[in-house]
């Protein structure tokens, strides 16, 4: 996959032009835009949580620097459905224009909406439903069911005079959904009769054979979890995963049990869902958390966040007795989620320590806790037969998920020239049914770090991974301003270094050494001296220590 910088060309009218702007190459910050005759829609603002090597970083969003000064081309933003890696950073977008008119279905927007108040901002949204069409300029959009593992998703078909393109979004195919709400195939054969010029379809399990299996199969499992704990249960899940929250909540009722629900998020989210009818509470079987501690925990079930082992999240508070609730003898935890790449080590890390807490723990691996939302390769291959794109742009995954998908399309009849394999920022313009790459631009990640938003860069965070992995030594040095000759110092203190500061004693000679050297020379000015001080010290340390710490002088004239 090809990141060489290529400027497109300028936009000849009549034509389309697609760009990803987040979500190829990557598990989230899902963002494409679609440009024609000097107008903008988005489909998507979201965000990708970050990993461990992005320490001190709360979110990552998608590189907008393309929008910048054409926001008031933009017509809207599409919203394929509620989940964050999808709708997250619509509040930064929002907040440079917040008049951007949002578009997507009752609980999508619901969701956005409590977001953005959280933001002090007060959303143009437009409820669109399956079946109906919305124009947006020189937009033409038309809804359609899909299945995935919230309610209300919906794929977007985009009629331009360049053509027909469908966007699926995340989707699967289950055959027997929770809420009854199938992927309309129908309407995919309908768009595949008019002809679909262009097709998006999501790739993250288009390297897992065969069909994702169907949710109801989740709810037995978890039944049988539950009525054999002789203790309190917890379960984790995403706080938007408004389907497995109704399965515990049936299975809480069946077992005689009340259910709690933890977090922030989940409680929010939650009762949105209830409010809008997405979510059917059984009669009293839902009660407040400060409340709960009262109950027997034989009859109590906690649902909570924290699937993926987020630090300041309720289920890795438990797990390092952080939290009110302890974990322990008799009781079950349940991780009903899929591990997003990246997540593993933390997710096995709280695992390790509920475990060691002496609860038992079921996930994934050791019991059918979880199915995914996203269609597997069988899957993919029934909609490329029932589409017959012309050409094709996997999105939404990491480049082996784009590869796979590519290569299911190509299985169909697709011509490989017709198949695009794309990252962020590729151009892609689409006339007289033909899809070419045009360009390249230069996309990077846009870290939130507390109130700042791409104020951090990657070399921040590799002087942070620095800092945590090999320490920290400062060495204080007083010289004259005249001669250059030493008049304190150096001064040498450390942290994260095993050993103690005295250690250093043996390296203070040869600091002395190099900064007289230097006066001999001549040279007085500071920068130069903290440099020769840095590289004496850094030499030395990684000789005798085999560290590399962050070594920060400060070379003093008087």
């Amino acid at each position: 996959m090809s990141t060489q910088v290529l400027e497109p060309a300028d936009l000849t009218p009549g034509t389309l032009r697609v760009t990803p702007l987040g979500g190829l190459g990557e598990v989230g910050r899902n963002m494409t835009t679609y440009e024609i005759d000097g107008e903008i829609l988005i489909i998507d603002c979201g965000v990708l949580f970050p990993e461990e090597h992005q320490p001190g970083v709360d979110l990552i969003l998608p590189d907008m620097e393309p929008l910048r000064g054409r926001l008031d081309d933009v017509v809207g933003v599409v919203l394929t459905h509620g989940h964050e890696d999808h709708i997250g950073a619509v509040p930064y977008l929002l907040k440079q224009r917040p008049d951007i008119p949002i578009i997507g279905s009752a609980l999508t927007l619901a969701l956005t909406a409590a977001k953005l108040k959280e933001h002090r901002i007060t959303p143009i949204a437009h409820v669109v439903k399956e079946g109906e069409t919305w124009e947006a300029g020189p937009f033409e959009l038309e809804f359609v069911a899909v299945n995935h593992s919230i309610p209300d998703a919906l794929a977007v078909a985009v009629r331009t005079d360049a053509g027909l393109v469908l966007h699926t979004g995340d989707f699967k195919m289950d055959q027997l959904p929770l809420d009854g709400r199938i992927t309309d195939l129908r309407a995919f054969a309908r768009l595949g009769e008019e002809g679909v010029d262009l097709f998006l379809p999501d790739s993250t399990n288009a390297d897992v054979p065969g069909f994702t299996p169907t949710e109801r199969s989740i709810g037995p499992v978890l039944d049988q979890v539950i009525s054999k704990t002789p203790g309190r249960v917890i379960v984790a899940s995403f706080s938007s995963h408004v389907h497995r929250v109704q399965q515990v909540l049936d299975a809480a009722a069946a077992n005689g049990r009340r259910v709690a629900l933890l977090g922030r998020s989940m409680v929010r989210n939650m009762t949105i869902a209830a409010d809008l009818g997405y979510l059917n509470v059984p009669d009293g079987v839902l009660i407040d958390y400060k409340k709960a501690r009262d109950v027997p925990d034989h009859q109590i079930v906690y649902m909570s966040t924290g699937s993926q082992g987020e630090p300041m999240a309720v289920l890795s508070r438990m797990a390092n007795l952080d939290h009110e609730i302890e974990p322990g003898e008799g009781d079950t935890v349940i991780l009903a989620s899929s591990l997003i790449p990246g997540n593993e080590n933390a997710v096995y890390r709280v695992i390790d320590g509920l475990t060691k807490l002496g609860a038992h723990v079921v996930h994934k691996a050791n019991a059918k806790v979880h199915v995914s939302g996203h269609a597997a390769a069988g899957e993919l291959i029934y909609c490329y037969n029932i589409l017959k794109p012309r050409n094709v742009l996997p999105v939404h995954g990491e480049y082996r998920h784009l590869m796979a998908n590519a290569r299911l399309a190509q299985d169909t009849g697709i011509d490989a020239e017709r198949t695009i394999i794309g990252s962020n920022g590729t151009v892609v313009d689409l006339k007289d049914g033909e899809a070419r790459v045009v360009g390249q631009l230069d996309l990077g990640f846009v870290y939130v770090d507390g109130s700042s938003v791409g104020a951090i860069t990657d070399a921040d965070l590799k002087d942070r991974r620095t800092l945590g992995e090999e320490g920290f030594v400062s060495v204080i040095v007083v010289v004259d301003s005249q001669t250059g000759r030493i008049i304190t110092g150096p001064e040498i203190h450390a942290r994260g270094i095993a050993e103690e500061d005295r250690v250093f004693d043996k390296v203070k000679p040869k600091i002395v050494a190099a900064l007289e050297e230097a006066a001999q020379k001549g040279v007085r000015d500071n920068h130069a001296l903290s440099q020769t001080v840095r590289r004496t010290i850094g030499r030395w340390v990684n000789q005798s220590l085999r560290r590399r710490p962050m070594i920060v002088p400060l070379v003093i004239e008087a």
